[in-house]
């Protein structure tokens, strides 16, 4: 369904960290820095890239926007929830773990990342 997520970061540094440390867990390799300044993450399936705005403005995070990530078993989400702490990220929601959903069992962990943008992981029990 999607070709590529593009967020506005306001340190491309700071977020590169986050990010290689984040998508390390659960299996990607670092970022890329192109000839603009752009990171790109390129998987067999779509593509994850931080950027500054081109408009000059700071970047800023979506109100209720939210972007999940797929993990194998809380194990790795806990890793990859860890790994966001360690790096510049902050904690948000309900902590880590298994709640029950209208839809079942979901294992959710959110963070902000360095520019405030809310991804979470999930792994459909």
């Amino acid at each position: 369904m999607f070709s590529h997520i593009m967020l506005g970061a306001n340190d491309i540094e700071k977020s590169k960290a986050f990010y290689d440390a984040t998508f390390a867990e659960l299996g990607y390799k670092p970022g890329v820095i192109d000839p603009k300044g752009r990171c790109f993450y390129y998987t067999d399936n779509g593509v994850f890239a931080i950027t500054k705005p081109i408009n000059g403005e700071p970047a800023c995070h979506g109100n209720g926007s939210t972007i999940g990530f797929t993990v194998t078993d809380p194990e790795q989400g806990n890793a990859w929830h860890a790994a966001g702490l360690a790096n510049g990220g902050t904690d948000c929601e309900d902590p880590p773990g298994v709640r029950e959903t209208p839809s079942g069992k979901l294992y959710l962990a959110y963070l902000r990342d360095p520019s405030g943008n809310k991804i979470c992981a999930l792994k459909r029990m």
